[in-house]
């Protein structure tokens, strides 16, 4: 089923309605044939819903759109700001690319495209890499041995990519403000971040790690749990989030 006769819009419609058709229990046969779409563009735009919500399910618009050069204006990074030391959307553990395109475009009426957030993400330093935990595994090595016996064991209890999440908090060093970033990985290394003004509290580590799908298994770097009774008893009770603290001289580094 070819859809290149299909105007942007008319094919980012059909996406939406196979999205609705695999909500509804439907399978990808049943919503390729509804939808006049191939199997692929529908199990595409699954994912891409799975992912990114309903922003990321519209197919992108060929070449830049308006206000998406190297720099944004200066009442979009307002916005982007603002939202970044806020709480992130119901059911997010932080603010995404996505999430943060679709505030943009709401406040502001400018659309804007994830890659433009992440450039922006770049050019003030927010942009985290997620580690290659995996590249330790048998390594003779500190780190080699804390993952085999530490990581792992905690990875076996969630055998699934989405629950399986990277994170930590580290200070930036930023011209014009104090900036405390929580940032946390989630499926194919997907970023999602909190700033604060000040260390988070032990309240701001429960509200962005209690939005973590459950169960959950969560490698966390830069904070000492341990010295937190609040957190210490706050943990205990979560019966389906499992945390592993790197140490804090295990050489990995914020990257």
């Amino acid at each position: 089923m070819s859809t290149k006769h299909l105007s942007p819009e008319v094919l980012s419609e059909r996406r939406k309605k196979a999205v609705r058709l695999r909500l509804d229990g439907h399978t990808i046969a049943v919503a390729s044939q509804q939808t006049g779409l191939s199997a692929p563009t529908v199990s595409a735009a699954w994912k891409a819903f799975r992912e990114g919500g309903w922003a990321a399910v519209p197919v992108k618009p060929r070449g830049r759109s308006k206000g998406q050069g190297n720099t944004l204006s200066a009442a979009a990074q307002t916005v982007l700001w603002e939202a970044l030391y806020s709480s992130a959307p119901q059911g997010l553990p932080g603010w995404s690319s996505a999430a943060l395109a679709d505030l943009v475009s709401e406040r502001l009426e400018i659309r804007l495209t994830q890659r433009a957030i992440e450039h922006w993400w770049e050019t003030e330093g927010l942009k985290h890499e997620p580690w290659a935990l995996n590249a330790l595994a048998k390594k003779r090595t500190r780190a080699g041995r804390w993952f085999d016996k530490t990581v792992l064991p905690a990875l076996a209890l969630c055998p699934g990519a989405e629950q399986r999440w990277q994170g930590g908090v580290r200070r930036l060093a930023h011209a014009h403000r104090a900036i405390y970033q929580m940032y946390l990985h989630g499926v194919r290394g997907k970023l999602y971040m909190r700033c604060f003004e000040h260390p988070p509290t032990a309240f701001d580590y429960m509200s962005v790690m209690s939005m973590l799908p459950q169960p959950a298994v969560l490698v966390f770097h830069g904070a000492m749990f341990s010295a937190s009774q609040e957190f210490t008893e706050w943990l205990g009770s979560q019966a389906n989030l499992t945390l592993v603290a790197v140490p804090a001289d295990l050489g990995l580094a914020h990257r």
